[in-house]
């Protein structure tokens, strides 16, 4: 990574629908969704004497004039340190927000939104997190697979950061998302990618990942399996990197990393809560 975070150091609270934050919960999280949602600003343990303090800069992040729009969005979160990378930055800040939230759907501001079918696009900060966590995997010229892509906005930026000698890859078993993720995109800084070709979306099974352009230096999940998918693992390039979300009740954000004779190396980011990689079935019927 070209950047270090301390994001699994601070006392994680969430947003509410109302977007308010429980400070004194290590975790509280929206649901269902199908994304990671954590929040806008990480707490450290020091900070609990200032809680009233905190309180009055969320109130402020919030009702900041700079997040009408999408560029003010990143800057806030710069400002916050969910931002660090400027590579992260300047492709967050090249693909608008808007055109991938609802219409009508508040989309400057650091929140999950909920996109239908038991989905959401999630919060700003936690793509910044992705992006920069898969940062050095996503070079100019390098192969990405997006699993559970919904409205196609990570798909478009990692689009983007690998460019049109690169591929991009996004699966997602919801085909009125995937219709709807290829008109966002032909909207979106990332439309001559996906008209040349070097950008695709496709319907299907995320567990069973793509193969077709396999292997992959980079690899983003966006539900939580009880374990790796072993597909996945196989399509991961030897010196790729696969980011995550594992366990059940419990889980956390993995990072996992194949080196060069095949071998894995995992490491733990942060605890999350993900709805489950599962069926359409199962994501369609809430269970």
């Amino acid at each position: 990574m070209s950047s270090s975070r301390g994001l699994s150091h601070g006392i994680f609270c969430s947003i509410s629908s109302s977007i308010s934050f429980s400070l004194s919960n290590t975790c509280s999280y929206l649901a269902p969704c199908r994304y990671l949602h954590t929040p806008p600003l990480f707490v450290s343990s020091y900070c609990q004497s200032t809680r009233n303090s905190l309180l009055s800069r969320v109130e402020r992040f919030w009702s900041s004039s700079g997040m009408e729009k999408n560029k003010g969005l990143v800057e806030e979160l710069r400002n916050y340190g969910a931002v660090r990378s400027n590579k992260v930055a300047e492709v967050m800040e090249f693909v608008d927000r808007a055109l991938f939230v609802p219409e009508g759907t508040p989309a400057y501001i650091d929140s999950p939104m909920p996109i239908g079918f038991n989905a959401t696009i999630s919060a700003p900060h936690m793509h910044a997190m992705c992006l920069e966590l898969l940062e050095n995997h996503l070079q100019p010229g390098m192969r990405s697979l997006d699993i559970g892509s919904g409205t196609g906005y990570l798909t478009a930026c990692f689009a983007l950061m690998v460019g049109p000698k690169g591929r991009t890859v996004g699966v997602e078993h919801i085909p009125e998302l995937v219709s709807q993720s290829i008109k966002n995109i032909e909207r979106s800084a990332a439309a001559s990618l996906l008209k040349e070709g070097s950008l695709e979306m496709h319907v299907g099974d995320g567990r069973l990942g793509w193969p077709e352009f396999a292997p992959y230096d980079a690899i983003h999940v966006g539900a939580a399996a009880p374990e790796i998918p072993p597909a996945l693992i196989e399509q991961l390039k030897p010196g790729g990197r696969l980011v995550i979300p594992v366990g059940n009740i419990f889980q956390d954000l993995r990072v996992v990393d194949k080196n060069s004779d095949g071998s894995l190396s995992v490491r733990s980011e942060t605890s999350v809560r993900y709805v489950p990689l599962t069926s359409r079935e199962s994501q369609l019927n809430g269970s």
